[in-house]
């Protein structure tokens, strides 16, 4: 269901095609002066929308094929998660904190910066997921707070090789800058043609064990995983925070919710990263989403 009921006005988005067309140097300035926080709440956790996904050629929510493809819509929705109570922070590439930073609406919010999107969707050479957004010097230019990556490991593809250099890289990169990252690991395979991510247990263990070992040092190292069946092994194959994954967009978000309730209450876990899920949720209410999501996250349960 569309979301209709503007959250930014017009006048909003003409001065960011204004600023971008002629005071570039703007951005810069807002990133440096924007209100900074503490990465976690009082309380330990951590709840984050995600954005992302344009960068890699993936638009589509449902059965929508272009949903996120209109700009404009997509920052209303951000702008409009991002001012509820019990939200975080918001990951994404740089045009999309770029144009969030000129919007005022990061201050006061973690920014959480995607480094890999260059498996595009779709593409022959998708495991070979090229390291083509932020990087760790740029994430530290732009007093960013996190760091973020895709990591797919497909056995039968060779691209998956130098797609764990670079991801290996990136770690050892964050933990001399002192910069929290987050992997986000998948067992993944070629299904007609297609890269599909393998969601069971034992998959999403074998994918944190290979993720975690990544890199000269793991001080700085989260992890970010998809709610399966039994995620308590998940959960006591590392000792790294985590933070879940929401996937994506299902018709009983109900069953959703109440999956990720279970997971938030496991031992490590500090709360999630959900994009379309709730950006585009089935009945376009994205306000009722994110705050149910931030309800959960930010519940008295012991991280």
């Amino acid at each position: 269901m569309p979301h209709t009921d503007r959250f930014l006005s017009p006048e909003r988005f003409e001065e960011l095609r204004t600023v971008r067309a002629l005071e570039p140097h703007r951005i810069a300035e807002a990133l440096a002066t924007r209100v900074r926080r503490p990465l976690l709440s009082q309380a330990g956790r951590l709840f984050i929308v995600a954005a992302d996904h344009p960068a890699r050629g993936a638009l589509a929510v449902g059965s929508e094929p272009l949903a996120m493809a209109d700009r404009y819509d997509l920052l209303d929705r951000l702008a409009l998660a991002l001012s509820r109570p019990g939200v975080d922070g918001v990951l994404g590439t740089p045009d999309i904190i770029d144009d969030l930073a000129l919007l005022g609406a990061l201050d006061g919010k973690v920014v959480v910066g995607s480094m890999n999107r260059g498996g595009l969707r779709g593409a022959a050479f998708e495991y070979d997921d090229r390291f083509t957004g932020y990087d760790i010097p740029a994430i530290v230019r732009d007093g960013l707070d996190f760091a973020k990556t895709l990591l797919r490991v497909n056995l039968t593809d060779p691209g998956t090789a130098d797609t764990l250099e670079a991801n290996a890289r990136a770690v050892s990169a964050a933990a001399a800058a002192r910069i929290p990252i987050m992997l986000e690991p998948f067992m993944s395979e070629w299904r007609d043609g297609k890269a599909a991510n393998v969601l069971d247990a034992d998959s999403v263990i074998t994918s944190v064990a290979i993720a975690s070992g990544l890199g000269n040092s793991s001080v700085y190292t989260w992890m970010k995983l998809p709610v399966v069946d039994d995620m308590e092994r998940v959960m006591a194959a590392t000792t790294l925070p985590t933070l879940l994954l929401g996937g994506d967009r299902t018709t009983d978000p109900d069953a959703t919710y109440a999956a990720w309730e279970r997971a938030l209450g496991l031992p490590g876990v500090r709360g999630l990263v959900v994009g379309r899920t709730l950006i585009h949720p089935p009945d376009g209410d994205v306000v009722t989403a994110v705050d149910t999501a931030a309800s959960l996250v930010h519940a008295p349960t012991a991280a």
